[in-house]
């Protein structure tokens, strides 16, 4: 069973930064991904990460502000949230999958982490 382990959420003021993190506990590498939600609304995309790392995708909104970065054959992915705003406030997921033909879609994942709260005020 493949376990996400997520850290770095926090509060911050808006135009502020955070770094989030995850690990997954697989041997083989696999896709990864960014998602959030907010009470009462479908969990969204934010970002995609490919398993070696040379492709990225991310949602319209977080363009130019976000970056999904994943550490050399290692299931580790991290996302820098740059000039961030209240808007960006959510519970952060971590997901891992290991076939993925659609990588902005929570459907295409199988494993998640339990999350970390982001707060922007």
């Amino acid at each position: 069973h493949v376990q996400l382990v997520e850290s770095g959420g926090g509060s911050v003021q808006a135009g502020g930064s955070l770094r989030l993190s995850c690990s997954a506990s697989a041997d083989a590498l696999m896709y990864m991904a960014w998602f959030r939600q907010t009470p009462g609304q479908k969990r969204e995309a934010v970002a995609a990460i490919t398993t070696g790392g040379s492709s990225t995708m991310y949602h319209d909104s977080v363009k130019g502000r976000f970056t999904i970065s994943r550490e050399s054959g290692k299931n580790t992915v991290h996302l820098q949230m740059n000039s961030l705003m209240p808007e960006d406030s959510a519970m952060y997921y971590c997901a891992a999958g290991i076939w993925v033909t659609s990588p902005l879609r929570s459907s295409a994942y199988n494993y998640w982490g339990p999350g970390t709260q982001v707060t922007v005020s």
